[in-house]
């Protein structure tokens, strides 16, 4: 299983970034995945996820200004983010949970809100 994130990088306040994750290695349509944010000094925190149920979770920190979507043909996980605050500033890594339970994660990109 390989995650790899593209997308991140400097952007102004209430400015908008495109996050991808191209998967290999997983029978994509039915995992479980999403993104997940750590900023310095804190905890890695789940920001969006597909469930196995077939649902979509948000932080409530990001619901309404950011999206998860993904392209089953190519394998690709989105995270669309709006109206980006300071505060949204963290590097961003794609998770997937594995049959087994294992999780998986990207190397990270790195999101700068600043002016």
């Amino acid at each position: 299983v390989q995650l790899v994130e593209s997308g991140g990088g400097l952007v102004q306040p209430g400015g908008s970034l495109r996050l991808s994750c191209a998967a290999s290695g997983i029978i994509f349509s039915l995992n479980d995945m999403g993104w997940y944010r750590q900023a310095p000094g804190r905890q890695r925190e789940s920001v969006a996820a597909f469930t196995s149920d077939g649902n979509t979770y948000y932080a409530s920190s990001v619901k309404g200004r950011f999206t998860i979507s993904r392209d089953n043909v190519k394998n690709t996980l989105y995270l669309q983010m709006k109206s980006l605050e300071p505060e949204d500033t963290a590097v961003y890594y794609c998770h997937y949970v594995g049959p087994t339970g294992y999780d998986y994660w990207g190397q990270g990109t790195q999101v700068t809100v600043s002016s």
